[in-house]
């Protein structure tokens, strides 16, 4: 099942941009699944349901399951490998963050300070600049850290481009 990576750091536009891939993605009949990270912590459960009073007295996991949803939570972190094997009867999956993973990446770039990650990572297969990172690019976009590189490069709102990116290079590398 195809991967892929969209990372970035803290603010970059890594939800923004799954959201506006998602509604591409699912016209084109795709089910799509998403994983995120979140190294700060969070809490997926609202307090006064059964499942968070349950977490709260002790349960180390629960699970709720309607006609329409389920829902399993867990008080341990869980690999992403183990995420992806759970998501592989769909499509393909999203994962938001995992910088450090090695799945087909498209990095986010705010500014100059996030250059590095282009070098720093494995698997970047395209940079998407922000508006704000205008003022970084030169002729290769890119500051020089692109020099002589194919690397794809896409501006954040040229959403349908990077989709396109996702299906012909990321999906076609599964099949």
């Amino acid at each position: 099942m195809p991967v892929i990576q969209i990372v970035g750091y803290k603010n970059s536009g890594k939800t923004t941009l799954i959201g506006k891939l998602l509604q591409i993605l699912n016209a084109m009949n795709l089910r799509v699944a998403v994983i995120k990270h979140d190294v700060h912590g969070f809490e997926a459960d609202r307090v006064s349901t059964d499942t968070f009073r349950h977490r709260r007295a002790g349960a180390v996991a629960t699970a709720i399951t309607s006609p329409w949803r389920t829902a399993i939570i867990e008080e341990r972190e869980t690999r992403l490998r183990e995420l992806v094997k759970h998501f592989e009867d769909y499509d393909m999956t999203i994962v938001e963050g995992f910088k450090q993973e090695t799945y087909p990446k498209i990095v986010l770039i705010r500014d100059k300070a996030d250059l590095p990650l282009l070098q720093e990572l494995t698997e970047v297969r395209a940079a998407v600049f922000r508006q704000e990172a205008e003022g970084c690019l030169d002729n290769d976009g890119t500051g020089g850290i692109l020099a002589g590189s194919d690397l794809p490069c896409y501006h954040i709102d040229d959403v349908e481009e990077i989709a396109k990116l996702i299906i012909v290079s990321i999906l076609s590398l599964e099949e």
